[in-house]
């Protein structure tokens, strides 16, 4: 029979051996965390065949939206991916309006860019703000000053509920709705039936784009983000 003596060496030593197995396993479990790598999109150009599928027919919401003649289009108002020129965060609106131009802000210093329609001149709004609202096929409600100026479009004033969502629709397929100070600047980024109208300044002041590219666009921003619209020169676009 082991004597107490015996016993109790070897728990001393068993002891021993565990505190020491313990130190060991907790000075090796330290693992430093990972570094997030960098996100970055490649600026690539697309082929013909990724701009007849881009600006092809499209069904949304129950609404059929017509294929666009984008070969009719200047290239540069494509939808496309290139270097930021703006300075300004990821997540954050741009509208380079002398330019014709909308971006997104992506992380790694590149942007998604739009060809838009912008306002006539005196019909224009500049400033920063933020995307207080987003709607997809909204009811388009003209507000008063534009009525006191065109009358035959009463029927279609806030009273009257506005004009029915549809292709006919001038706010198109969707519409995001900027704010400045909580406060409503009338002022929209939005679809257009009207693809002949990006590049050009011939709205009552809202940025307007193709269908098919504001449903992109509806995809990447959010609610509250940022926007910044530029009246005057932003920087040379890419």
């Amino acid at each position: 029979m082991p004597t107490v003596c015996s016993l109790s060496r070897r728990a001393f030593f068993l002891g021993a051996a565990a505190t020491l197995a313990g130190c060991a396993t907790t000075s090796t479990s330290v693992k430093v965390a990972p570094v997030p790598k960098t996100v970055s999109y490649p600026i690539v150009p697309a082929t013909v065949e990724e701009l007849e599928a881009r600006y092809a027919a499209v069904e949304d919401g129950g609404h059929v939206i017509p294929a666009i003649p984008y070969t009719q289009i200047d290239p540069k108002y494509y939808r496309q991916r290139v270097k930021d020129p703006t300075g300004e965060p990821a997540g954050t609106v741009v509208v380079d309006t002398p330019g014709r131009f909308l971006y997104v802000v992506e992380p790694g210093g590149t942007a998604m860019r739009y060809g838009v329609g912008i306002g006539r001149d005196g019909f224009a709004w500049e400033g920063e703000g933020i995307i207080h609202w987003r709607q997809p096929w909204p009811r388009w409600k003209v507000p008063a000053d534009m009525i006191a100026r065109t009358p035959s479009l009463a029927k279609y004033s806030v009273e009257n509920g506005g004009m029915e969502p549809g292709i006919k629709n001038p706010l198109g397929a969707r519409a995001l709705y900027i704010f400045q100070n909580g406060q409503d600047t009338l002022y929209r980024l939005h679809g257009s039936p009207e693809w002949a109208s990006i590049g050009k300044a011939t709205s009552s002041g809202c940025v307007r784009l193709i269908n098919q590219d504001v449903l992109d666009l509806y995809k990447r921003v959010g609610y509250h983000a940022r926007i910044v619209v530029h009246q005057g020169a932003m920087g040379a676009a890419v």
